[in-house]
């Protein structure tokens, strides 16, 4: 299960020691967090960790069967020949996902692009749908680790809350640098917090668990804060509703009503079956476990009524 063992590495640039001393133990499925101010020396924390760079002292372990998978190299290989489905898929119909086929067309659609954008050229995409195609590039990787830095630069609300997503349902491990305290609160398991002089401090969860978690006697220097996502407006300068849904809750209304159909045509159907005379003559165990069918089903719709009741209410 090992990704990453650092021991008491230091590593100095130009005679000043922007790690010093530094130790932890990264498993695969963590989600890792790297903060600290511009200049810190986040990179070179991620390169050492890769084993980009050697540290002047101290030593790195990795694990078995790393596959890495980068943001920032997705996003300069981006060719502007080749259409949006071409750049993701090559020229298949299919990519796997998870270990799954799906359709590139269905595939991409996921990532908010319609069908006539994907057959199109990647030179007519804005620079916030840019980024949507090199978010679905990296989820088609043969990764077991993704390393993200600053990822979230740029990115509009909705690429933003879709990442968001992307990322809490990956399975393997993470590796992200970002300045946007909301994201990673709703991601990471841990952050390595650069808390000046060199030293890193290992906390459980995001930001917010950071400054709980740290001494209330220590002040961080100025600049160490990650800016805040922009409050009530987007990055195209757009009001954000107050009530406005996830990425994920917008897909889940739109699948409800496909979810509450199937429920009332299993309910039908049980019902009809019990309403039957002759049904009552089989054994009591398949009375009893239609019956419990039924149940189970009446109770799922009901919770999905309410939940599309919510949302909707949410949306409006």
């Amino acid at each position: 299960r090992l990704v990453v063992e650092a021991t008491g590495v230091t590593r100095t640039l130009e005679e000043r020691t922007i790690i010093r001393d530094f130790s932890t133990t990264i498993l695969r499925g963590d989600k890792i967090g790297l903060i600290g101010p511009n200049g810190c020396g986040k990179t070179t924390l991620l390169r050492l960790l890769l084993g980009e760079l050697t540290p002047d002292t101290g030593h790195i372990r990795h694990g078995t069967r790393l596959q890495i998978a980068y943001y920032d190299q997705l996003r300069q290989r981006l060719d502007d020949n080749r259409t949006v489905a071409e750049n993701v898929a090559g020229g298949s119909e299919t990519v796997t996902v998870n270990g799954h086929s799906r359709h590139i067309y269905s595939y991409l659609q996921d990532f908010l692009f319609t069908p006539a954008q994907a057959r199109g050229p990647i030179s007519a995409l804005s620079g916030g749908e840019r980024n949507r195609l090199v978010l679905a590039r990296l989820f088609t990787q043969p990764a077991n680790l993704l390393v993200l830095d600053e990822p979230t630069n740029d990115l509009d609300l909705e690429t933003l809350e879709l990442l968001e997503s992307l990322l809490v349902d990956y399975q393997g491990t993470v590796l992200l640098v970002s300045h946007d305290r909301e994201f990673l609160d709703n991601v990471v398991s841990a952050s390595l917090v650069f808390e000046g002089d060199g030293r890193i401090g290992e906390y459980v969860g995001g930001y917010s668990d950071y400054e709980r978690q740290r001494r209330p006697s220590r002040t961080p220097r100025p600049g160490t804060e990650p800016r805040p996502r922009r409050g009530p407006e987007d990055s195209r300068g757009n009001a954000r509703p107050k009530n406005r849904l996830s990425y994920r809750e917008q897909r889940e209304l739109q699948d409800l009503p496909g979810t509450i159909e199937a429920l009332e045509q299993e309910q039908t159907r049980l019902t009809d079956r019990l309403a039957d005379p002759q049904f009552y003559r089989q054994p009591a165990d398949v009375i009893s476990e239609a019956t419990a069918n039924l149940a189970e089903v009446e109770g799922k719709l009901e919770a999905a009524f309410e939940r599309w009741t919510e949302l909707e209410g949410k949306s409006s």
